[in-house]
């Protein structure tokens, strides 16, 4: 019988997999004449193989039409960014005139907020949570100030309740009751970036919109990586990047969701001229008509040569599915949380939540015996072609990423800890 924790086990899950991998599809960074073991694609995915294309294409259509490429061919630039919308609302779970590809995911929040943070002198509150990214602080507090309140009181931070840095919902549902008379917005994550605990964003925006306040979400860690229901969920809005699960490439344009409810609302917003209805656009008149939906928050033109890489990752998502790469994904980080329950619980400990309903790829995995430990184990296995990635003071995320990593992938990471351990440390 095959030995559960060996090498041909791994590679037997791979090979029987319902859904095999679809790596050779994706640049895969080498380590000693192999292949990394690369657990980093919640900070930065790899490169899918059809990138080069769709961004040669591009600089193909420049070369030869110059500003007539604009007007010519299905991948015209005048409509670039509309190739990006179905795609994306099927990641998303939302409407394809919810969501647009655009500027970058902190640009896009503030964006958001001119719109949906309207703070008045009995409701000047923003909620989130303690230990947010810090890009989603910085944001929020700067906005209440903006506004002429004061972040030390009219920012709320709810602290985590359970071990770990976790959330329990009866602190999140007790948060927005309490303090539901002045919050304005409340702005929570789909994945928490330190812990990897999902939430149930449909309770959390019902819980908002019950207290009279605003509802968004930061999806950074979520997209491309749990299932999303944007559109029946019902928040106000929702931003994410693109080069974490999405494969886009370092600091690529990211995207953003706004409720079909908004579409027609005359919400205000800051306007540019990309977001103008398309009919009307090139009259060059002074009064600003919004597009409909999310198009309407647009500012300026797109960046072509930086959505190309994302029309080549949305054709990786569009082939497989997101239920079909969920379901993958939660046996390869099944696999690696009962490898380390069954053969390395005296040297890691798992942070992120047992159940895999609050957790999408990523295990944030806490290293016993503190950060020198940690640090040590951390180097250790860069220096074996194993990469995850840091979080100050002892934690090391791994996130198997359904797309490319494989059960092998998970069992060289068990395999690089073990070695370290028994030798000693």
């Amino acid at each position: 019988m095959t030995n559960p924790y060996s090498l041909d086990h791994a590679r037997s899950l791979d090979a029987t997999d319902p859904l095999p991998t679809r790596r050779a599809e994706f640049h895969v960074p080498r380590h000693d004449d192999a292949d990394q073991a690369y657990f980093v694609g919640n900070s930065l995915g790899l490169q899918p193989r059809g990138t080069r294309a769709q961004v040669e294409d591009v600089l193909d259509k420049w070369s030869m039409e110059a500003v007539e490429g604009h007007f010519r061919g299905h991948s015209q630039w005048l409509s670039y960014h509309g190739l990006m919308r179905e795609p994306l609302a099927r990641l998303v779970g939302a409407k394809p005139l919810e969501v647009v590809a655009m500027n970058s995911l902190t640009a896009n929040l503030h964006l958001m907020m001119v719109s949906f943070y309207r703070p008045t002198a009995e409701r000047p509150a923003i909620l989130i949570e303690a230990g947010a990214f810090p890009s989603d602080r910085y944001a929020v507090a700067s906005q209440i100030a903006f506004h002429g309140f004061d972040p030390d009181t009219d920012l709320i931070e709810l602290e985590p309740d359970l071990p770990g840095g976790l959330f329990s919902m009866e602190a999140i549902t007790a948060a927005i009751e309490t303090h539901g008379h002045r919050l304005a917005l409340v702005l929570w994550p789909g994945v928490q970036y330190r812990t990897g605990q999902s939430f149930d964003l449909r309770e959390v925006t019902r819980l908002a919109h019950a207290q009279g306040a605003r509802c968004g979400l930061d999806l950074a860690h979520a997209a491309g990586n749990i299932e999303l229901s944007l559109h029946d969920d019902g928040a106000d809005f929702a931003v994410w990047c693109h080069y974490k699960y999405l494969n886009s490439g370092p600091g690529a344009v990211a995207g953003c969701f706004v409720h079909e409810r908004h579409a027609h609302s005359g919400v205000q917003r800051f306007a540019g001229w990309w977001g103008h209805e398309p009919a009307s656009r090139f009259r060059m008149g002074p009064d600003f008509v919004p597009s409909e939906g999310a198009d309407g928050w647009q500012l300026s033109n797109p960046p072509i040569l930086g959505l190309a890489p994302l029309r080549a990752s949305l054709d990786q998502f569009d082939a497989v599915g997101m239920p079909a790469l969920r379901q993958k994904s939660l046996r390869l980080t099944g696999y690696l949380q009962q490898l380390i329950d069954e053969r390395l619980a005296d040297t890691l400990e798992v942070v992120t939540p047992r159940d895999p309903a609050q957790r999408g790829c990523q295990l944030s995995i806490r290293v016993r015996g503190g950060r020198e430990q940690g640090r040590a184990l951390f180097g250790h296995l860069a220096a074996h072609g194993v990469l995850g990635d840091w979080r100050e003071p002892d934690v090391i995320r791994i996130s198997p990423a359904p797309l490319y990593n494989t059960f092998e992938d998970v069992f060289r990471f068990a395999h690089a800890v073990e070695a370290w351990r028994d030798a000693g440390r």
